[in-house]
């Protein structure tokens, strides 16, 4: 979809652009917006609303056509609720209620004039994201295949924004463009099946962004991840056999003494659970084990399209988690980077063994900060559902500042995150009789425990870990990948920038 900005005024009026479809709102106390009041010159659309073919309720529309008092060929009216309470949520309802319609009109072009400056606490920046997510969420395909493919419907191709065309607006658009690709390769990547979308073929995702991008790359074999003392990370590798790939992606856009922002994903393609394997029911989500990896892929996609004036470097360890005769086993121990032995109790427990080297890793950059982001527990689900992510990090003033950063750009990008809690108690949880650490913690707090354990290996710099668990994918009837936290991560960024 194309998407512009333009104002309209005395002379370029609402009632007198020629387009495919205009829509504009109404609301719950009879109410019209300002650009619904522009085409209401002979009281069609008050009308409409008076009669109830149209009840104001948010998400409610009603599709007019060669309406009197407008140029448009159609004129989609969009319910909002309560013009004097417009919320975000209504707000979303509606613009999703409208790319719905749009989706079903003849239309090549329309014009969204919904009040997007009048949102409850939220600026025209938040309303310019929130279309643009929903257009491209509106048109998102998940049947790249499937054989015989759904026809795309013909929709709206062309879609201009009422709104003053201020450089300010047109860099939140472009922002928002970027961020929407960014989301749409994140879901690509997660929805493919785990036979294609392997550690090569991450790998070769990331060489192709950094050839579009001009980003650094280097793509680490198995011989060098031995050569590195990765123990624990090759010690998940060891039952399958997928080669392990080890991503390093370089977008050095600020000034060349600035400290880089570190983003570390878990790209496990597949997790059956080694020998400690899963239960045969959903299994096959477990593609979606590799979701941290691609919010990783596609943050530097949305940050490289915008060319954001930040360092920032991304590292994926990436491989698969199976077994067979020469897998990990319960009550192995293996050697991490950083010289400590942890004793893998639960060969499940696998995306925190390739994480702490991965951790560990980072350490040579010199971070400003280090930001992990994993489908790490079940645990977090059970915590907190699959509207937040789960937040972790340590509790001083720098750790503090980091957590508020993250939390007020989730919240800012509708992609928000709940803060838990780290304390040295959980450690003790994670005690062995056998080695320094154990993979897992006795009973309870599972998801803290987990965060526990990496914490373990970031104590040279600001750090926190999001455990996505709950909010990388949908099951059920909407199965699929939500492309979260791309949003979170990149409002991150555009902050620090």
């Amino acid at each position: 979809m194309e998407f512009s900005i333009k104002a309209f005024d005395t002379k370029n009026t609402i009632p007198s652009v020629k387009t495919g479809c205009i829509a504009v709102a109404v609301f719950e106390n009879k109410k019209l917006s300002p650009a619904a009041k522009a085409l209401d010159s002979t009281g069609e659309i008050t009308a409409a609303l008076k009669s109830g073919d149209i009840s104001g309720k948010p998400g409610t529309t009603l599709l007019l056509r060669a309406t009197t008092g407008a140029n448009a060929e159609r004129v989609l009216l969009v319910g909002l609720g309560n013009d004097e309470t417009l919320n975000e949520k209504n707000f979303a309802s509606g613009v999703q209620a409208t790319f719905k319609a749009f989706a079903a009109l003849g239309a090549n072009d329309a014009i969204i004039a919904l009040p997007m400056t009048e949102v409850k606490g939220r600026d025209v920046n938040w309303s310019i994201r929130c279309v643009v997510q929903a257009a491209h969420d509106s048109v998102y395909r998940s049947d790249t295949q499937k054989s015989k493919k759904d026809p795309a419907p013909d929709g709206v191709k062309k879609l201009t924004l009422a709104l003053p065309a201020t450089a300010a607006a047109k860099a939140a658009l472009a922002q928002s463009i970027a961020i929407a690709n960014g989301v749409d390769l994140t879901r690509d990547l997660g929805n493919l099946s785990a036979n294609v979308c392997t550690p090569t073929y991450l790998a070769h995702t990331a060489k192709k962004l950094a050839k579009d991008y001009a980003f650094g790359i280097e793509v680490l074999e198995r011989k060098q991840l031995e050569a590195l003392r990765m123990g624990s990370f090759l010690s998940v590798t060891m039952g399958s056999e997928e080669p392990p790939k080890f991503i390093v992606l370089k977008h050095m856009g600020g000034k060349p003494k600035d400290a880089p922002v570190v983003l570390v994903g878990k790209g496990i393609t597949f997790d059956t659970g080694g020998i400690s394997i899963k239960p045969g029911a959903a299994m096959d989500e477990m593609k979606y084990d590799m979701c941290g990896a691609a919010s990783v892929l596609g943050t530097f996609r949305a940050i490289g399209e915008m060319n954001l004036k930040l360092n920032v470097i991304g590292v994926i360890a990436s491989c698969e988690n199976m077994p067979s005769g020469r897998a990990t086993k319960p009550g192995d121990i293996v050697t991490s980077m950083n010289g400590l032995t942890i004793e893998v109790l639960n060969t499940d427990a696998e995306g925190r063994l390739i994480l702490c080297d991965a951790l560990t890793y980072a350490e040579r950059f010199h971070p400003a900060a280090v930001v992990d982001i994993a489908t790490l527990t079940g645990a977090c689900v059970t915590a907190l559902g699959h509207h937040n992510s789960g937040l972790f990090t340590r509790s001083d003033e720098a750790h503090d500042r980091l957590a508020d950063e993250l939390l007020a750009a989730g919240k800012n990008a509708g992609d928000p995150a709940w803060r838990m809690p780290i304390e040295e108690a959980y450690n003790e949880q994670l005690t062995s009789n056998f080695a320094d650490l154990a993979n897992i913690g006795t009973p309870g707090a599972g998801a803290v425990t987990a965060a526990a354990f990496l914490e373990n290996f970031t104590k040279k710099y600001t750090w926190a870990h999001l455990d996505i668990a709950g909010t990388a994918w949908k099951s059920g009837a909407a199965k699929g990948a939500t492309g979260r936290p791309v949003p979170l991560l990149s409002t991150f960024l555009i902050g620090r920038a």
